[in-house]
């Protein structure tokens, strides 16, 4: 009786063992998202300072373009917006930005700082467009085929790797359909 009760202590751990240690396997860039194949949710955003014009879901219709949400508080939006830069000055694809979550006039000035790769920019300062997104975090990246629904999400940073080996064919695709 006393080795039944200790090897159901011992079997619960190992199935937990065995749980954790899939879960480490997975990628979390590859989390699923509820708006692939899905238009845009309709949303018409502020500018991030007086005068620049805003943003809005029909801004994305009629080309293959990147709908990139990021912050100015965000560390990780600092490592990717060199490559951002880099894609936008190639002028491969549109790119427009959502300011998630920022405190008035702050991602204006980041951007001013770091250069502008959005087309148009967004203020999402109470988070509503991040919620109908899907938004776990920034950066995430949604590619957005001409009729404005979202073909593919990327969580995390873009990288070199990630533009060459991701993005850029699946834009190559979506322009040749």
């Amino acid at each position: 009786m006393n080795r039944i009760l200790l090897f159901v202590p011992l079997a619960i751990f190992a199935v937990t063992l065995v749980y954790f240690g899939m879960g480490l396997r997975q990628d979390p860039s590859a989390i699923p998202s509820q708006m692939i194949d899905r238009p845009l949710p309709a949303f018409d955003l502020a500018g991030i300072a007086d005068g620049d014009p805003g943003l809005s879901n029909t801004d994305l219709l009629g080309q293959v373009s990147l709908l990139n949400v990021f912050g100015s508080w965000c560390p990780p939006c600092a490592i990717e917006h060199p490559m951002l830069m880099q894609i936008s000055r190639s002028g491969r694809v549109p790119i427009y930005g959502v300011d998630w979550r920022d405190e008035p006039g702050a991602g204006a000035a980041w951007l001013t700082r770091h250069g502008n790769p959005y087309s148009r920019v967004g203020d999402d300062a109470q988070g509503r467009l991040a919620i109908d997104l899907g938004i776990t975090g920034a950066p995430e990246t949604f590619l957005v085929d001409a009729d404005g629904r979202v073909r593919h999400h990327h969580v995390g940073i873009i990288t070199e790797d990630v533009w060459r080996n991701t993005l850029l064919p699946m834009i190559e695709e979506l322009e040749r359909s």
